[in-house]
């Protein structure tokens, strides 16, 4: 069966275990998320499965869209991701099932998928941590510019991979090895010790942890 789902990040909180002691945890929405199409070796050279999250009004998609979700009979999905999985995990699944977070009861590591913060442009010192340049002797403008980025004559140009100035945040971020504190399958609710990828309302995937489970 899958074992990744489609979530919204609620925002943190703290609870506390038997003993006392308090434990930070990120609260997450999981699911219900709606199976939208399933794609077989035989007809798209791969299998896996396309979900859809959080409905939304007809009137917000446009006429292709609309036209997919009417052909399925499906209330229409804001969101649209697809799962990998083997043929035989596939043919587990019929248009229009719904996987919840109960799919990891019993799990204890998750690998959490989302968008940081975008932090706008920034200079090499909040972006990279660059000490800067000297606050005295004659230093004018230049207290937190790289310093000297190339040569002169050879090799002429910047190498690739140099460190300057640009857009912080808003990337792809793959938290991984997550532990699963709480799962509450009736409000579909998964609660994550630390703090996970993204700001509160934004979009996260969640799938069994790839790394945790070759050991």
């Amino acid at each position: 069966m899958s074992r990744a789902i489609l979530g919204k990040k609620l925002g943190m909180t703290r609870i506390f275990d038997e003993s006392g002691n308090q434990i930070p945890v990120t609260v997450l929405q999981a699911g219900p998320c709606k199976v939208l199409q399933k794609r077989t070796p035989a007809k798209h050279k791969y299998s896996a499965i396309q979900i859809g999250f959080e409905t939304v009004p007809s009137k917000k998609l446009n006429k292709p869209a609309k036209g997919i979700f009417e052909k399925l009979a499906l209330k229409p999905q804001k969101y649209l991701r697809e799962i990998r999985m083997t043929p035989d995990e596939v043919n587990e699944y019929k248009i229009g099932d719904d996987i919840t977070v109960s799919i990891f009861e019993g799990v204890e590591f998750v690998d959490v998928i989302g968008t940081s913060k975008g932090k706008g442009y920034q200079g090499v010192v909040k972006k990279y941590g660059f000490a800067g340049n000297t606050k005295t002797r004659g230093t004018h403008e230049v207290r937190r510019h790289p310093g000297s980025i190339g040569n002169c004559e050879w090799p002429g140009k910047v190498f690739k991979g140099r460190r300057l100035p640009g857009q912080m945040g808003n990337k792809r971020i793959t938290t991984q090895n997550v532990r699963i504190v709480k799962v509450d399958a009736e409000q579909n609710l998964i609660m994550l010790k630390g703090s996970v990828p993204g700001a509160r309302g934004g979009l996260v995937m969640l799938q069994k942890a790839l790394k945790k489970n070759k050991k």
